[in-house]
């Protein structure tokens, strides 16, 4: 399926690994041209590089801290001519509401709650400017299915599908599409460290943390490839009437499995 998407300029936040690097991979297939930001360089420029070569686009590397309004903002105007934005960094640590203190659970909300709002409130407005725009949020599934022992997370996810929808409930109007992902459990690097912290709490052995993705559907975490194929649908005229809405991933697991 053509997804008519060849020449879209998109910026992707947390793009150095994990969903962020497998979106910015489903992007760059589809022929567009990217802006990557996340605060590891190294990484980051080493994806920038080789989707540049690989799939003959355009790329640009942004080494950006998102808690930090100055990156924030120099990082949306050198991205204002973007056509899609997928908001994706974020960090908040596992762990219940006496292992959370106020400076932890204000340092993990910096990126993942306000980084998305701040800078979605600075793309939107250069996209309304334009008359175009799609934003995708990668936001979690824990904000509908609430876990004490995530309990920052569950917070955050949940404010930020409020915001979605929200925003996403009028933008139509401005021509703007909002959109949301609720990905459950992806085999990503984050996703290891989030099942130590659990195996270590609940078993006081983090090495146990596979026990837990046994009993997940088909055995296994979703692929990060399989969140970033939907963004890339989502932020295509494929899905054109589709905003104010969230697409919760996680294999039925929210719906009653197990």
């Amino acid at each position: 399926m053509d997804l008519h998407l060849r020449g879209k300029r998109v910026l992707i936040t947390g793009a150095s690994k994990g969903i962020g690097a497998a979106a910015a991979e489903a992007f760059a297939e589809e022929g567009c041209d990217l802006h990557l930001a996340a605060r590891s360089g190294d990484a980051l420029n080493a994806l920038t590089e080789r989707l540049r070569s690989t799939h003959q686009i355009s790329a640009t590397a942004h080494a950006v801290d998102l808690r930090n309004p100055a990156d924030l903002g120099k990082l949306a105007k050198d991205a204002a001519d973007i056509d899609i934005l997928v908001n994706n960094a974020g960090d908040i640590p596992g762990g219940s509401i006496d292992k959370i203190d106020e400076p932890t659970w204000r340092h993990a909300w910096e990126l993942k709650v306000f980084g998305y709002i701040n800078l979605t409130r600075a793309i939107y407005a250069q996209m309304k400017a334009r008359g175009h725009g799609v934003i995708v949020n990668d936001i979690g599934a824990a904000g509908e299915k609430f876990d004490a022992n995530y309990i920052c997370g569950s917070a955050g996810n949940a404010a930020l599908m409020a915001f979605t929808r929200a925003l996403g409930g009028k933008s139509l109007a401005d021509n703007i599409r909002v959109v949301g992902i609720n990905p459950g459990p992806v085999g990503t690097d984050r996703h290891v460290t989030l099942l130590k912290t659990r195996a270590k709490h609940q078993f006081g052995d983090e090495n146990r943390y596979k026990e837990f993705q046994k009993g997940m559907p088909l055995g296994r975490p979703a692929h990060a490839r399989e969140i970033g194929d939907l963004m890339a649908f989502l932020a295509s005229d494929r899905s054109g009437y589709t905003s104010g809405v969230i697409y919760t991933v996680d294999g039925g697991i929210s719906a009653g499995w197990g």
